[in-house]
């Protein structure tokens, strides 16, 4: 075949266009004409173009609620012709008629150049039908924003929301609310009927709250069992009352499931905004506080948020205390006290317990009691005990004759990451496992005594010793004390620093003793301060004395010079 022949043979535009799906045009901006090629009414999707010979008429049939259209996109653009054009796309809706509903999406891509004076003056490029695509875009667009479980907006959306809804408040001066809606005792749900029962009535309370809500409102999922209702325009009053409506409209009737009627409340937590919240931060918080105090109250109540400067002072000292025990924390600021456990005959020191201490910046030591509770309440004391620990296995590791003991919080009890961090340090200090004496609270163990005596099993699987501490603040039964198998009982020193003047607390430290004798069990007296308490422990058969009498917790380290009098077993 000759190069005529091929040529001869190629299809032309209007055939390339047709099997491409686009059509192509040009437009003169100067005189408003727009010419097409001839499959432009199939691509389209008309009959014929009729009156679509201008630009003007062309124009008319963009939804304005479906994007721009090709005259927007060209004349408002910055840019400027240099003699190559100005390319463009836009994508928009091409309404079928006037008043028509039906619509094709367009993704209209073209190029425009300037006449003489700079000014777009002609256009042309190519349309093509994107129906499908932009369909599946509306898909991507519709998971992105909300709940598959539901079809309410999702978590990312509803703040999104949120945050506009707070924006135009504050500008505009007026007052919005956010209510944090919580159905109760999804847990039972759960327990009772099944995951799908609990996800069908957990999209039915969505539907119920929907259906009650203000047009101007927005509502999504805040969570597993919780919504968030955005209140636009909303008073304090009305805050109130839309959530005594949301109430009712769940309570009132028994939500139907697969597995019969079910009975459902909610609890709802609201605040209005900017009166008691002014960011986004500030309004999930005290929507949650408010939330709180209403499950506080009585389930299926409501509570709008209320300032209360003891909770705000708590919470920003929480803050300051998280920022402060972290710092130590990359800073190594945190160190050890040694306080000597005696022999009660001899007096030589069994064991050290050790301590923790907070070197701050400012030079002054915070003890372990000003430490601790703050660090559980902000969820940092495993990583406290895991450094401390560290600290312990490194003296056991260069101190041979050291015994020591350390305490452990009940969160790191249960900690994977503190077992698996124990494990290691043991393993690099073969040694210090016969040497450790692990040390729990007694309230500890009494909250859930089945995980108590794991603990104390895996312990003892690792070589250490196990001590219950604070004995008798939490009056376990010796049965229970038989069950958990500790290798030590510390007697709380609230009974044992009064007994001198108190005869129930000296009946209460000799019976702890003599029980804890006869069950095979080492017995620690804390908090002993005179010799003739110490007297009177030793007579009865205390093993080991603690308190001021012996040595308070200093940061020395007397083994290192006292090596030979240090007890090399308990």
């Amino acid at each position: 075949m000759t190069q005529f022949d091929q040529l001869a043979s190629m299809p032309d535009t209007a055939e390339i266009l047709q099997s491409v799906g686009e059509a192509a045009y040009e437009w003169r901006l100067d005189s408003d004409a727009l010419s097409w090629s001839d499959n432009a009414a199939a691509v389209l999707g008309l009959a014929d173009l009729g009156d679509l010979t201008t630009g003007v008429a062309f124009a008319r049939r963009v939804d304005p609620q479906g994007g721009q259209s090709r005259a927007d996109v060209i004349h408002g653009t910055s840019q400027h012709d240099v003699g190559r054009g100005v390319p463009y796309q836009v994508q928009y809706a091409f309404r079928h008629g006037d008043g028509d509903a039906a619509v094709t999406w367009v993704e209209d891509t073209g190029r425009w150049f300037a006449g003489p004076d700079g000014k777009p003056l002609r256009a042309h490029g190519v349309v093509r039908a994107i129906d499908e695509r932009h369909a599946r875009e509306l898909e991507l667009i519709q998971r992105a924003k909300f709940d598959p479980m539901t079809g309410q907006l999702n978590r990312a959306s509803l703040i999104e929301v949120l945050g506009a809804t707070l924006d135009e408040t504050i500008r505009f001066r007026g007052s919005s609310g956010f209510l944090l809606v919580a159905i109760d005792h999804l847990g039972r749900l759960n327990e009772a009927y099944g995951f799908d029962v609990t996800e069908d009535v957990i999209a039915q309370v969505g539907r119920r709250i929907h259906a009650r809500l203000r047009g101007k409102d927005h509502f999504g999922r805040y969570s597993g069992n919780k919504f968030g209702v955005v209140l636009t325009s909303c008073t304090p009053d009305e805050l109130s009352v839309a959530a005594e409506r949301l109430l009712a409209g769940v309570r009132d009737e028994p939500i139907k499931t697969p597995a019969g009627l079910v009975a459902v409340t909610v609890t709802i937590g609201g605040v209005i905004a900017p009166r008691h919240a002014r960011s986004l931060s500030e309004v999930l918080s005290r929507a949650q506080d408010a939330l709180n105090a209403a499950r506080h109250k009585r389930h299926g109540s409501f509570v709008a948020y209320r300032p209360n400067p003891e909770r705000d002072a708590l919470r920003r000292e929480s803050l300051r205390a998280t920022d402060e025990i972290v710092a130590a924390l990359n800073d190594r600021r945190i160190a050890l006290a040694f306080e000597p456990v005696a022999n009660a005959k001899s007096r030589d020191v069994a064991f050290y317990e050790c301590l923790m201490r907070v070197a701050r910046t400012d030079g002054s030591v915070a003890q372990a009691r000003e430490i601790v509770a703050v660090a559980e309440r902000v969820g940092l004391m495993r990583m406290l005990d895991y450094r401390v620990l560290e600290l312990v296995i490194g003296e056991l590791g260069a101190a041979p004759n050291l015994n020591a003991s350390v305490n452990v919080s009940p969160g790191s009890a249960v900690d994977p990451d503190w077992w698996d961090g124990l494990g290691a340090l043991l393993r690099a200090n073969s040694s210090a496992a016969e040497r450790l004496i692990i040390e729990i609270t007694e309230t500890a163990a009494i909250q859930d005594l089945d995980d108590a005596c794991g603990f104390v099993s895996r312990v003892k699987d690792l070589g250490c010793r196990i001590a219950i501490d604070d004995f008798g603040a939490g009056y376990t039964s010796f049965r229970n004390l038989r069950k958990l198998g500790v290798d030590i009982v510390k007697i709380d020193g609230a009974f044992v620093q009064n007994m001198m003047e108190s005869s129930d607390d000296r009946a209460f430290v000799q019976t702890m003793v003599d029980l804890s004798r006869r069950l095979g069990l080492k017995t620690v007296a804390e908090w002993v301060q005179d010799e003739a308490a110490a007297a009177m422990l030793r007579d009865w058969g205390c093993d080991y004395l603690q308190g001021a009498l012996t040595g308070l917790a200093s940061a020395d380290r007397p083994w290192l010079a006292n090596a030979p009098k240090t007890a090399t077993c308990v």
